[in-house]
């Protein structure tokens, strides 16, 4: 149940960082069009997402992450990894 933990943990951090409404939030959720992020946005949210998890996904990792669900596949990934 990692996986879903993750995800729930998350999408809570998504939606209080961007402002948005929690249905909004699902793993095809693409940051900009669907939840609205500018690059800003994405820049804080990495960071929240970092000190939510105690994890260090660095910036360079941003051009990879579209969706709600890629941020999964890479928080776990680093999670992983620790």
């Amino acid at each position: 149940m990692l996986n879903q933990s993750v995800s729930e943990k998350l999408k809570k951090v998504i939606v209080q960082h961007l402002d948005v409404a929690e249905d909004k939030v699902n793993d095809d959720a693409i940051f900009t069009d669907d939840l609205g992020a500018d690059s800003l946005d994405s820049v804080d949210l990495l960071m929240a997402v970092n000190e939510a998890f105690g994890t260090h996904i660095p910036n360079e990792e941003l051009p990879n992450i579209h969706t709600v669900g890629d941020m999964i596949a890479v928080v776990e990934k680093a999670l992983e990894n620790n």
